[in-house]
């Protein structure tokens, strides 16, 4: 039995790898489509970095991912790494990675559920440094 314990963890880490990867290549292109695949329709993007709260839905985020160019058109290196996965549950996750867009280096703070038979990001709180 904790065999299959195990193969149904390596699984939840896979899917989960899987997401990560849409959100990263949905960021390098600034690809909405794949970022809609990633987010859950009722995510949450927050970040206090400069002090003061920013809150936007996955519409309004959207919208601005789709007006920036994309760092594969300005040739940016891509510097996207998952640090950690940790889960809260059977159906709740957390993921902290870090990425770049510009000269912005990201620490995101996502945490994912499994809803729908698959796991979507619902929540991405991030903190940023210009590089």
């Amino acid at each position: 039995m904790e065999i299959v314990k195990d193969l149904n963890m390596e699984a939840k880490v896979n899917a989960i790898n899987n997401v990560l990867s849409k959100y990263f290549d949905g960021l390098y292109n600034s690809d909405t489509s794949l970022l809609a695949e990633a987010f859950h329709s009722r995510a949450h993007y927050v970040c206090a970095t400069d002090g003061t709260l920013l809150y936007r839905n996955m519409c309004e985020y959207f919208s601005i991912v789709d007006k920036r160019p994309s760092p594969d058109s300005l040739d940016e290196t891509r510097t996207d790494r998952i640090l950690s996965i940790a889960f809260a549950g059977p159906v709740t996750a957390s993921a902290r990675v870090e990425c770049s867009i510009g000269e912005k280096l990201f620490t995101d703070l996502l945490t994912l559920v499994f809803v729908d038979n698959k796991w979507q990001i619902i929540s991405k709180v991030f903190h940023y440094d210009n590089g």
